[in-house]
């Protein structure tokens, strides 16, 4: 086996779904272009034929989103059409899985080099929609039904541990709103953003001045350029939190406050067989130990990191005492809870979530595992104190995904 080299990350700035949202005029196809442009222009000691591969994924497969988005956004980012490529399904672990599964294939000499993403534009593409479930899940009992409907599982997480209170999950919220506003006014978080040109619909009191300054059109879009994250809600406190509505279930304990929103956004990061990299002069930001993925009750799926982890540490010889920096997706703070509880980790160790997470920034669901491991390259970099991360993240349908990397900057390897 060869080793995996993690090359870089880079992600669309993330919008709210919406007719609102930043991107309510934007393909999703064209925001999955975007990054793949950002890192061939970012590297170019990379020729463009040496991509091996492109595999992009989406939870919903529809549209804009669909038609084997990994082949088509490869064409569409001006890769030669000697690249081919492919779209992956995992639900919220799509650009997870596209990273492991290209990784996979370059440690076994498939693939020297590949790119590896996500997109979802859930204002466009609502999860769920198109989909037709067979009834038989339902009437043969195979799961529950709230098993269908994210924000219910947690709830159901919520009442397998009674420990894990409101409290404590809107306290842990706060947290990440504050850790992203200090990121991202300190530089840590920005580098890694692509600017993307929008179009939106504007009022027709801003239209004329739109039309004379040369930013709008008679259709009544008006051109942007997203630069920053949409979802961010500074200045949250415990107060804020606590007052908020409980949609999934009367006196409920999960609120739009401790649970990651409904958003738009992609992903793309650049792979490679560290031989390789070496010789095309690409930096190496981290290096692949291991993944693994593990089924869990679909109706309390956001305990799936537990067990992928676990599997993972068996795997590897590797125990939750060697990992010296965690990127855990906020799908939900209950859900990011029962993993640290499960390991014993502290609801504010430093180690976890150093520049927040989707709870700040946003979850577009399939694009989020590579926001994970970007965040982690990034902090390696700084960090050559540690020499094992993780990225870790619960799955819909009861799944959970766990991947570990080793820092090529660890001093002590030197």
């Amino acid at each position: 086996m060869r080793n995996v080299a993690f090359v870089e990350g880079v992600r669309t700035p993330f919008g709210k779904a919406g007719d609102k949202g930043i991107y309510a005029g934007t393909r999703a196809d064209d925001l999955v272009v975007n990054t793949i442009r950002e890192l061939l222009r970012r590297h170019p000691e990379l020729p463009p034929e040496r991509v091996d591969e492109v595999a992009i994924a989406a939870t919903t497969q529809i549209g804009d989103q669909g038609l084997t988005i990994g082949r088509t956004a490869a064409l569409l980012a001006g890769l030669p059409k000697s690249v081919p490529g492919f779209a992956i399904d995992r639900m919220c672990a799509g650009a997870m899985t596209a990273v492991t599964t290209t990784a996979s294939g370059i440690g076994f000499g498939a693939y020297d080099i590949a790119i590896a993403g996500g997109v979802e534009h859930m204002g466009r593409h609502p999860m769920g929609e198109g989909v037709d479930p067979n009834p038989r899940i339902i009437a043969d009992k195979l799961v529950d039904p709230t098993a269908l409907v994210m924000g219910q599982t947690a709830e159901n997480l919520h009442d397998r541990f009674p420990a894990i209170t409101k409290q404590r999950t809107d306290a842990y919220a706060a947290r990440s709103q504050e850790k992203y506003a200090e990121a991202v006014k300190t530089g840590k978080i920005g580098p890694e953003l692509v600017p993307v040109a929008t179009r939106s619909k504007i009022q027709s009191a801003e239209r004329s001045s739109s039309v004379e300054g040369g930013g709008g059109g008679m259709d009544g879009l008006g051109w942007g350029l997203a630069t920053e994250d949409e979802p961010p809600r500074p200045g949250t406190t415990l107060e804020t939190l606590a007052n908020l509505k409980t949609p999934f279930r009367p006196h409920g304990r999960i609120t739009a406050g401790n649970a990651a929103g409904l958003n738009d956004g992609a992903t793309a990061s650049l792979l490679a067989d560290e031989d390789t990299a070496r010789e095309l002069g690409l930096p190496v930001a981290m290096r692949l130990v291991g993944y693994s993925f593990a089924g869990v009750e679909p109706e309390v799926m956001g305990i799936g990191p537990v067990p992928a982890t676990e599997k993972l540490f068996k795997r590897t010889g590797l125990s939750i005492d060697d990992i010296g920096l965690f990127e855990i997706n906020e799908a939900f703070a209950v859900q990011v809870l029962a993993f640290l509880d499960h390991f014993g980790i502290d609801d504010e160790d430093p180690r976890v979530n150093q520049w927040g997470g989707a709870i700040a920034c946003g979850h577009p669901l399939a694009s989020s595992g590579v926001r994970l491991m970007t965040q982690l390259a990034r902090q390696f970099a700084e960090r050559p104190d540690v020499r094992y991360g993780m990225t870790t993240m619960c799955i819909g349908i009861g799944m959970g995904g766990t991947v570990i990397w080793e820092n090529p900057a660890f001093e002590g390897a030197k």
